[in-house]
């Protein structure tokens, strides 16, 4: 498995840091939460180059300031650490999601906050079920353009397009901003799922029917458990604030509606860990990578308070 060793982190370097933090400020001992980049896409199925997605960010959030006025909170003193990049497996996605479960739960034994920056979307199963060997509750909320519920894609269980139903095999998840889904995932979410709500469906909140209203927050907040653990595919946001994604989608959440049911959820239920996944970097196309780094600032600001 790929994994960071003691003589890695010491190669990493003040550069390397989200949000430009000094070495002082970025200090892993002491630090709370830590950012671990995943520099992974081998099953992207149509734009490849998700794989520099975590860089993008980590880049761009040095041009972020550290008061962050989503959360209002300064996270300069937060107690934020950069783990080194977390490499391709060339064993192939199953192994690739092994190697970040193993991250991942090395990073929760030593008591730290994980927020993961994808690369590709697969990499979220590793991270659900790093999460959910320690918070038996666990519930996923996704916030996503599209199902991913296909059994298999391109002859993957792990794929990109699987994700969601791997992680719904783990445990309850609640989809949000969808607004492309395969025939095969429109049956599997009416019939196939143990996690069903009282309705007798999985709760998935589609795009059509939410954006530009908010009037569901309180429904999609009662489906998730008291942990939560969320994931958020980039492309779950209207492609105009957000064109820098392997696969986009016409339609999708705006900012502040989506920092509006975000604050909402980690004020109500207990965050443990997210991910933001999915970047696929422009080049010359800045805003994407900043508005992506100013997304992952917010919630690791949300999340602060109950670290």
């Amino acid at each position: 498995m790929s994994v960071p060793t003691p003589i890695d982190r010491d190669r990493h370097q003040r550069g390397c840091n989200f949000l430009g933090l000094t070495e002082d400020e970025a200090d892993y001992q002491s630090a709370r939460l830590v950012i671990v980049p995943v520099a992974y896409d081998a099953t992207t199925s149509y734009k490849s180059g998700a794989r520099y997605g975590p860089g993008a960010i980590i880049a761009a959030s040095r041009e972020v300031e550290t008061f962050n006025p989503e959360s209002q909170r300064e996270l300069a003193t937060a107690g934020i650490a950069t783990w080194p990049v977390v490499e391709a497996e060339a064993d192939g996605p199953a192994q690739m999601v092994a190697t970040v479960e193993h991250v991942i739960a090395e990073q929760i034994a030593a008591g730290k906050y994980c927020a993961m920056l994808g690369g590709e979307h697969s990499i979220t199963e590793g991270a659900v079920r790093a999460h959910q060997r320690k918070w038996r509750d666990l519930t996923v909320l996704q916030i996503d353009a599209h199902a991913d519920m296909r059994d298999a894609y391109q002859g993957s269980k792990h794929s990109h397009a699987s994700v969601m139903r791997r992680v719904r095999e783990i445990c309850p998840a609640v989809s949000v901003g969808v607004r492309s889904t395969s025939e095969e995932c429109r049956d599997w979410t009416e019939r196939g799922s143990a996690w069903l709500t009282t309705s007798g469906s999985l709760p998935v909140y589609w795009a059509i029917d939410i954006v530009g209203r908010n009037d569901w927050h309180d429904a999609a907040i009662a489906d998730l458990s008291e942990h939560v653990y969320i994931t958020f595919d980039l492309d779950g946001l209207d492609p105009a604030i957000m064109p820098a994604v392997g696969t986009p989608e016409p339609g999708g959440l705006g900012w502040y509606e989506t920092i509006d049911f975000l604050r909402k959820v980690f004020a109500q239920r207990h965050v443990v860990g997210f991910d933001v996944v999915e970047l696929c970097p422009i080049p010359g196309l800045h805003h994407a990578d900043f508005t992506a780094a100013r997304l992952t600032a917010a919630m690791v600001g949300m999340a602060v308070p109950k670290l």
